[in-house]
């Protein structure tokens, strides 16, 4: 008896010490991708022109051109790298419950194909700059309607069916998103780096367009951590241990294609942080999706800010899209993957 009260209080002090032990992880972060830049600006000085922000009253002893970069330049960028890769981790981490499948990932059901020919159409009918996040959300969600609509059968949703409704109409709009390009002309760079995914535009616009829709996805997605934990020993065992398993799969997959068409929205198609993440916390904290959740929303945000710090540092005063780091960094990861299953299935 003793033994099994140590191990289920080193259990309770896991829980409790990884997410803080992350969340230092991403303060630090933070703190060292905030400094990072063509201009060298200190982290205490950074904090004071973050202070003098809140509090008018702090004397000014730096140049207005530093203020300027660190509140309107790099705070957002960095918040919204935070929130991004937040988000994308957090709905791979609730995909791959769902469909039991470790490949699956925030774009399994076209999200991205379809946020993308929004992008491309606003940008090839020259609408205001505004429209651009407001049609990739909107197109993101159609996607998702249509999907749900085809594999919908008898009051439930196969998940086998929602994913090659999802494969059909994501094709669907890669295609239209092909005669984009094709029609595009001069337009069609502006179509390219939107694809490739990038945190070049970053606003405080769009920190308040993203952050509402991603902290409440992904905080309604955690509260159904102890659901996504039943729904992996099947539908059957789930719904007699009390979980409305149907009820569970509409609202999971509202949530998490809301939380992922809201990052895309803002940033283009960033690929693998959804795959690679929660992979990795599986290895390290287990299974259980109580803690499998918030150490993938953690470390997705670390991951991003420091992909994207580095995507600007390597050849400034330019930088390299962030979706081309994070496909060079996932890549072998997925034939990683590919290759260990194949082993254990044999095939």
């Amino acid at each position: 008896m003793d033994r099994v009260e140590e191990l289920y209080a080193f259990r309770r002090r896991r829980q409790v010490l990884i997410p803080i032990a992350l969340a230092l992880g991403l303060v630090l972060t933070v703190a060292w991708a905030i400094q990072m830049g063509p201009v060298a600006i200190g982290l205490g000085k950074v904090l004071r022109i973050s202070l003098r922000r809140l509090w008018p009253g702090i004397p000014r002893a730096w140049p207005l051109s530093h203020e300027i970069i660190v509140v309107d330049v790099r705070w957002p960028r960095v918040l919204l790298e935070v929130l991004i890769g937040a988000a994308l981790a957090t709905s791979g981490c609730t995909m791959q419950g769902l469909f039991r499948n470790p490949l699956a990932s925030p774009y399994t059901l076209g999200i991205a194909s379809g946020a993308a020919f929004g992008a491309a159409l606003s940008i090839v009918l020259e609408l205001p700059f505004y429209a651009l996040p407001a049609l990739a959300f909107l197109f993101s969600l159609l996607t998702l309607s249509i999907v749900y609509r085809i594999a919908s059968a008898g009051g439930g949703v196969p998940m086998e069916t929602l994913l090659l409704a999802g494969l059909a109409v994501g094709s669907f709009f890669s295609a239209l998103v092909s005669f984009m390009l094709y029609i595009a002309g001069e337009k069609l760079s502006g179509i390219v780096f939107w694809l490739m995914g990038g945190l070049w535009a970053s606003d405080w616009d769009r920190v308040l367009i993203a952050s509402p829709l991603i902290l409440l996805g992904t905080g309604g997605i955690l509260l159904f951590s102890r659901d996504l934990d039943l729904m992996l020993l099947g539908d059957e065992q789930a719904q007699s241990l009390g979980v409305d398993t149907e009820r569970v799969k509409k609202v999971l997959l509202i949530l998490s294609s809301l939380t992922t068409a809201a990052a895309v929205c803002v940033s283009g198609v960033i690929g693998f942080i959804g795959l690679i993440v929660p992979h990795l916390m599986r290895i390290l904290v287990g299974p259980g999706h109580r803690l499998l959740l918030p150490a993938s929303w953690l470390v997705g945000a670390i991951l991003l800010v420091c992909t994207d710090t580095l995507a600007r540092a390597i050849i400034q005063p330019t930088e390299i899209p962030v979706g081309v780091i994070t496909a060079l960094l996932g890549v072998p990861f997925f034939v990683y993957l590919l290759r260990r299953r194949k082993r254990v299935l044999e095939w």
